[in-house]
């Protein structure tokens, strides 16, 4: 029997978007990779990352099991990737990789402020005071002096290590 005068359950206005079952299955596999690395994570940078209660528990059984049962396990977090949003696990999995590439970017910028310190004397402790003030300015400046005293006699730069470890010190605090 047909039905008379029945509409279609979506708008005429809405753009129907097709996804071709390759990109489908492209977009799973992709899925599953990220359940693998999250596998291979240690537990405590797991931990940092936003998980649901189920998937954390899959992700954990799946790092004790071994081969086989491995292998459905890891299918298994794929299926329950499909229903999360895999975009703030990605972040927080990008964040956990460039962490030493983060790190070593603050002690570069720890360097010039140090060799700006140097190099312009009262300007530059003026802002690092502004930033931070509860740093003994008289130090900082006596470190600053003989950083370049050391520098002019071509001396190890012993001052200049001091107030790097002191904007180090610092830098944690904040």
């Amino acid at each position: 029997m047909a039905r008379k005068n029945q509409k279609a359950p979506w708008e005429p206005e809405e753009e129907i978007i097709w996804v071709s079952r390759t990109e489908m299955k492209n977009d799973m596999e992709a899925l599953q990779v990220l359940g693998e690395e999250l596998v291979a994570l240690k537990p405590s940078a797991l931990a940092k990352i936003p998980l649901s209660e189920e998937l954390a528990e899959a992700i954990t059984n799946a790092q004790r099991f071994k081969n086989e049962a491995k292998r459905r396990q890891l299918q298994f977090i794929g299926k329950l990737m499909r229903y999360t949003d895999p975009e703030p696990i990605q972040a927080a999995l990008d964040k956990i990789r460039n962490k030493h590439s983060q790190a070593t970017a603050e002690l570069h910028k720890l360097e010039q402020t140090r060799d700006r310190l140097i190099a312009e004397g009262d300007v530059e402790i003026e802002k690092v005071m502004a930033l931070h003030p509860s740093t003994d300015r008289q130090r900082l400046r006596q470190l600053v002096r003989q950083a370049n005293k050391e520098k002019k006699a071509n001396k190890a730069p012993k001052a200049s290590r001091e107030i790097f470890q002191i904007l180090k010190e610092l830098n944690e605090e904040a």
